[in-house]
């Protein structure tokens, strides 16, 4: 059994606190920036543009992450205390909201320069497993969405929220949506599917939710949900729907002409 007392502030500059979770986003943004433009983008006009979409993508991750949790998660609370939606450092993101505003960031980039939009969404679905890995390790280190209680040798007690021994589920997550999809997607990409853009962020739908509706098992659910339809999550739960997206978009992408 690992004993989880991590401080969830990694270090504090005058009274200001620079917290794990923060770094997760800005290193996980400036790697998947960096393997972009380094590995992915071969073509000089897309690469003219992507710089310009980063802020588009920040915004969406950033708006989406945050109004989706008050909205999936947590409404009842949120709409008796809405100022308190706009204290994202109180925390509280949603992925599936963070992905939506993304897919809406990349809508508007793409109309306003007369582009396609899946040519980013493809680049933000090879990078995004960059940036999922941070943000579960932080999870861990922040002791937030934690795991079911279990005997395995592996489990972790974290003290912060109390004394039972769980599965470290954000490692879990870690390691299947972070690593491992991203060699899942980048086997695809070398088998040239951003030459049919939309294949690429289809995948990442169906494997991203697949992942995610199995760890869920071992993940405790939201306090203030519990378990739903069929004694699942609301996380599977959403996870099946975008899953369902990405089987639908996979198809009529195989089938364009």
């Amino acid at each position: 059994m690992f004993i989880n007392n991590f401080d969830p502030v990694a270090f504090q500059v005058l009274s200001l606190e620079i917290r794990w979770y923060s770094l997760a986003y800005i290193i996980g943004i400036t790697l998947g920036w960096t393997y972009c433009k380094k590995k992915l983008i071969s073509n000089q006009h897309t690469l003219s543009l992507f710089d310009d979409f980063i802020t588009y993508l920040v915004i969406g991750v950033i708006l989406g992450g945050r109004l989706g949790y008050a909205l999936f998660y947590n409404l009842e609370y949120y709409l008796e205390n809405p100022l308190e939606v706009l204290m994202i450092w109180n925390g509280g993101m949603s992925f599936h909201g963070g992905l939506i505003g993304v897919i809406i960031a990349s809508k508007l980039f793409s109309s306003k320069h007369k582009v396609n939009q899946f040519l980013f969404l493809d680049l933000v679905a090879l990078s995004a497993p960059i940036g999922i890995f941070f943000g579960r390790i932080a999870n861990f280190i922040n002791s937030e969405l934690i795991g079911r209680a279990t005997d395995l040798p592996w489990s972790v007690q974290f003290i912060l929220i109390d004394n039972i021994k769980r599965h470290p589920s954000q490692l879990y997550e870690a390691f299947f949506e972070g690593i491992i999809l991203f060699f899942l997607l980048g086997y695809f990409f070398k088998k040239n599917y951003l030459e049919n853009p939309g294949k690429i962020s289809a995948l990442f739908l169906i494997f991203y939710s697949s992942f995610r509706f199995l760890a869920e098992f071992f993940r405790s659910p939201d306090p203030q949900i519990g378990y739903l339809v069929l004694n699942l999550t609301l996380g599977q739960l959403i996870s099946v729907l975008f899953f369902i997206a990405g089987l639908i978009l996979f198809y009529l992408k195989n089938n364009e002409k």
